[in-house]
């Protein structure tokens, strides 16, 4: 867990320092294709990471996948539809539910699916958290489409209330963020049984999360939801003992 998150980290901040390029990630790329082919690349995370790949057969597409995912933040564009966005929450989360489920161990290639809609909800939740303070830096990643259909305009996003037309796209998002959420949560039962606590607390924190900003009405333009630290001790002082 330790090595892909240290490969994540590392792709995010190559798509996020100042200056960044995509030449940065195209050699990142370069780098992982080195060293999961048996050469050697200078950073200090391949050892561990090429094991890590290797003993949970982790897929390779799914590694190019999260290259991709913030390699599309250096030239950001609104999703023009919700299969736009799903797409991008499917490379920057998706792929990072599959990749962590191959961690966990499983035997029913359904878990597969359910990893996936998981990562997706997750990403969702981090969406409608964040649209008030990504509206302040000049991007949404509401749907073009989505907001045509419910009359919400650029502006809407940068008031301090939200509007009811804006109140019912954000339903709209939050309804299939919960549907995913439901859809996941079985997987929890079928990954490996030493596995079950961390996936559940995972699932656990970000579902109460998505449930306490549906709490506020969808208020995310005043506020950034959150959840207390006690609260995230506690779940995982639940799943210790689960």
């Amino acid at each position: 867990m330790c090595a892909v998150y240290a490969f994540m980290r590392e792709c995010d901040d190559l798509s996020d320092e100042a200056g960044a390029t995509r030449v940065a990630l195209d050699d990142w790329r370069d780098q992982l294709d080195r060293v999961l082919d048996g050469g050697e690349a200078e950073h200090s995370i391949w050892p561990a990471f090429r094991d890590t790949v290797e003993q949970f057969r982790i897929p390779r597409s799914y590694l190019y996948d999260m290259i991709e995912g913030v390699t599309s933040d250096l030239s950001f564009r609104q999703p023009q539809s919700f299969q736009d966005l799903y797409q991008y929450c499917y490379r920057v989360a998706g792929v990072v539910g599959l990749t962590i489920t191959h961690i966990f161990g499983f035997q029913n290639v359904r878990v597969l699916e359910m990893a996936e809609k998981c990562g997706i909800a997750f990403q969702l939740t981090n969406i409608l958290r964040d649209i008030g303070e990504d509206a302040g830096l000049g991007r949404s990643y509401l749907p073009v489409e989505l907001m045509r259909q419910y009359d919400v305009r650029e502006e809407d996003l940068k008031k301090g209330e939200v509007s009811p037309r804006l109140h019912a796209l954000l339903e709209d998002l939050g309804r299939r963020a919960r549907e995913y959420y439901q859809f996941s949560r079985p997987m929890i039962e079928m990954v490996d049984r030493d596995s079950r606590s961390s996936l559940w607390a995972l699932i656990e924190i970000y579902s109460r999360l998505y449930r306490r900003i549906e709490a506020s009405g969808f208020e995310v333009l005043r506020a950034r939801h959150r959840l207390p630290k006690w609260e995230k001790l506690s779940i995982v002082a639940m799943a210790v003992v689960k």
